[in-house]
């Protein structure tokens, strides 16, 4: 049975996203939500949210289908590799559903759907290497005759909450690996983007996912605590706010988790930047999903030397960005995620320029639509100098030395990543020891990131590692064999 979700421009008609749950498409129990076109801001869609029954129900349909056993680590890899093959035929879907969905371009939007094939394909790859450590026993004394060995092994029931800023990829990302370790998912999407989630399901269940092992549950805070009072969920993998997060450890208790929080992203402009490079670089990290990336570029910091070159170059660059409808082929920034989104984000603007601030690109909000942004003379009193902005908007801060862009990175209680721009190896090493940060990255943005590289952060950024190799590593456990021979 295939989801009806029927995509339609006029919003007149519905479209309904329905529930995954043991293999079946079936209609929530619980009050329709609409879908917002995130341009026209018009409902084109509508989701029916699951209850308690059906949240127990998909726990129940998880549960059993791992006990049972699944495919081996080979059968695991090849559904995966399906479903990237069918994932590339079905580009054109998914670019149209998240423009409609996310209000990403058609350029952000393939991109998603091309970092999600290679999040396939790595995790395929990992699920057949998938393998423990060989452990030299007789090393110790009186061990004589014996072997151990250790063996990685499935946690359970894994439960997915995924973000509407990236829901394909980060949504890739948990089931992914979850499957390809040996795990049963449960995911629950974002009411914003439900509708990306539902296809990428249809996709692996067409690969061959078997049945009880992928759920889609629709739904908000009260979903997610029926999944959190079920103590048959093993881990929960979560992308979004530090708020939500800290309640979702907090309910966790002794269970694994993965958190990916917020972030203020911040990129260094050394005195020897190459800025010819660097400044592309900083406006597509800074705007390229209207800026709802945690790792956009919000906080650039730039050696005095150079911040009148910066500004000026700058300004023209991010006043150059077409923005507005993201079915426009030329668009480059697109909305918001929502017209509420868009207004507090005005309003931090509003409030940096009246206490200060200066604005070199930017203009009136229409609908959900935020111009690019660029501000300077921010001051860390300002809200887009201490929280984080999630919209088109980069703020220019001096400094005069090193050692002061460092500690002000540090001073933020986040740490998710860093670019910084220099050819001094002194310099590019010094950041790589000393920023508090989960990544750093030379010569780059914040926001450079390889699907095949370990991500996350620390501090108030989270815990634990997205990328395949590694999430299967955070979503198994290790367990000791050893052989003594009679």
């Amino acid at each position: 049975m295939t989801p009806q979700i029927k995509l339609v421009a006029d919003v007149e008609q519905q479209a309904c996203a329905r529930l995954l749950v043991d293999g079946l498409w079936v209609d929530g129990e619980g009050p329709e939500v609409p879908v917002y076109d995130k341009y026209r801001l018009q409902p084109f869609a509508t989701i029916t949210l699951a209850d308690a029954a059906q949240v127990r129900a998909a726990v129940d349909a998880a549960h059993a289908a791992f006990r049972r056993g699944g495919p081996v680590a080979y059968e695991r890899g090849t559904v995966l590799e399906r479903a990237a093959v069918l994932m590339d035929q079905r580009l054109d879907d998914f670019v149209r559903t998240m423009q409609l969905e996310a209000g990403f371009t058609a350029a952000d939007a393939a991109g998603e759907v091309r970092r999600c094939i290679q999040t396939l394909k790595l995790s395929a790859e990992e699920a057949r290497r998938l393998a423990g450590d060989v452990i030299p026993l007789e090393g110790a004394p009186n061990q004589a005759g014996r072997l151990a060995f250790t063996l990685r092994v499935p946690l359970g029931v894994v439960v997915a909450i995924t973000p509407f800023n990236s829901p394909l990829n980060t949504v890739t990302h948990k089931v992914a690996p979850a499957f390809a370790a040996g795990n049963a998912v449960i995911l629950k999407p974002s009411t914003h983007t439900p509708l990306t989630a539902c296809k990428l399901a249809q996709v692996l269940l067409d690969a061959g996912m078997p049945s009880g092992f992928l759920s889609v549950l629709h739904g908000s805070a009260e979903v997610v605590q029926w999944l959190q009072n079920d103590e048959r969920i093993r881990f929960f993998a979560f992308t979004g706010s530090t708020e939500v997060g800290r309640k979702i450890q907090q309910a966790a208790g002794l269970r694994r988790t993965q958190m990916e929080l917020g972030s203020i992203a911040c990129t260094i402009l050394c005195e020897d930047a190459q800025l010819d490079a660097a400044l592309p670089k900083i406006v597509n990290a800074g705007y390229r999903k209207a800026g709802q990336v945690c790792t956009s570029v919000q906080l650039l910091l730039v050696h005095v030397s150079r911040l009148a070159e910066v500004e000026s170059r700058l300004s023209a660059l991010v006043k150059a960005l077409p923005f507005g409808d993201p079915h426009d082929p030329a668009t480059v920034v697109g909305p918001v995620i929502s017209e509420e989104a868009a207004i507090r984000i005005e309003g931090w603007i509003e409030e940096a320029v009246t206490s200060g601030a200066t604005c070199l690109a930017g203009g009136a909000r229409e609908g959900a639509v935020v111009p690019p942004t660029l501000l300077t003379n921010i001051s860390n009193a300002m809200k887009v100098g201490c929280s984080e902005i999630f919209g088109p908007v980069v703020c220019i801060a001096p400094f005069s030395t090193l050692d002061q862009a460092i500690e002000r990175v540090n001073a933020t209680p986040f740490g998710l990543a860093c670019g910084i721009f220099t050819n001094r190896l002194g310099d590019a090493f010094a950041a790589a020891q000393r920023l508090e940060v989960g990544g750093v990255h030379i010569n780059e943005t914040s926001s450079s990131r390889v699907d095949l590289m370990p991500y996350g952060g620390s501090k108030d950024s989270g815990f634990g590692r997205e990328g395949p190799h590694y999430a299967i590593h955070e979503m198994t456990e290790e367990r000791i064999v050893t052989f003594t021979t009679c």
